[in-house]
């Protein structure tokens, strides 16, 4: 069997596997504000990470580990990665702190199948602007306003469960324009007691993986016991989970599968291996 035939062999079988197993989900945090704000303590005593772990758990159908800015490797070595179907990312005070062949390792295992979710702050993330191509940058105004999120695709998988609009009593503004590629799909779009509107629910596919932006989630704020964003993350676990792991960060120089014909010119080659 030939390199490419074994690829998509053993593709179509981890796809199998992963619709008939649990969702392997990796909830990474860099874990500053709950050590070092009183306020934010109270509200995560254990983290976000661990608030965001607990609730998802509850759902059958996944399976949650969490990981954290301090560990080696930030936690996310290449066996963590391989085993996550499912990336949630939220940083903040931190991004210049996550090392960039970390960066590199999520960015290649996204583009080779696995599901990513960046949280609120987590647009300015290394990580997620490596995958978008943009800055990524918005405005914001943190003033306790309320946020009500309307749903913009009933039908879509990630909104399943929920009516027209939620809302969360407070939040952080974030305003427009945001710095992103237009989305595949526009799920979520939030508007703000001072006015504001804000594309708060944005999916892409990055190679042959899936991406999803989710706005709320500031660390002053309970929003992460809210049942509805924990409905949306879910929800998005199971959209983006991967499907299969096919990596791209090679160009092979492949051989004919069916027999090619000789020619009688030649025209050099100038073909460089990879």
């Amino acid at each position: 069997m030939g390199l490419q035939n074994t690829r998509v062999a053993a593709a179509i079988l981890l796809s199998a596997r992963n619709m008939s197993t649990k969702i392997h989900v990796t909830i990474w945090n860099e874990f500053r504000h709950e050590r070092k704000n009183e306020a934010v303590k109270r509200i995560y005593p254990d983290g976000m990470h661990a608030a965001i772990a607990r609730a998802l758990s509850a759902s059958k159908d996944l399976a949650c580990r969490t990981a954290t800015l301090d560990e080696p490797e930030h936690g996310l070595t290449e066996s963590v990665l391989q085993e996550t179907d499912v990336l949630i990312w939220w940083g903040h005070v931190a991004h210049g702190d996550v090392k960039d062949e970390v960066v590199k390792r999520v960015q290649q295992q996204v583009l080779s199948g696995m599901g990513l979710i960046v949280l609120h702050s987590g647009h300015y993330s290394k990580v997620f602007r490596a995958l978008m191509g943009t800055n990524c940058s918005l405005k914001w105004r943190e003033a306790d306003e309320k946020e009500r999120i309307w749903n913009l695709a009933p039908g879509h998988p990630i909104t399943e469960g929920l009516g027209e609009y939620f809302e969360l009593p407070y939040e952080e503004m974030y305003g427009e324009r945001f710095d992103i590629p237009e989305p595949d799909k526009l799920v979520f779009i939030s508007w703000f007691e001072g006015g504001e509107v804000f594309r708060s629910g944005c999916c892409w596919e990055r190679g042959n993986g899936r991406v999803f932006y989710f706005r709320p989630g500031h660390e002053a704020y309970p929003t992460y016991h809210d049942e509805n964003v924990i409905r949306v993350i879910g929800n998005a676990c199971r959209w983006a989970r991967r499907r299969v792991t096919l990596p791209t960060d090679k160009a092979p120089n492949a051989p004919a599968i069916e027999s090619i014909k000789k020619k009688d010119v030649h025209f050099g080659r100038a073909g460089v291996q990879q």
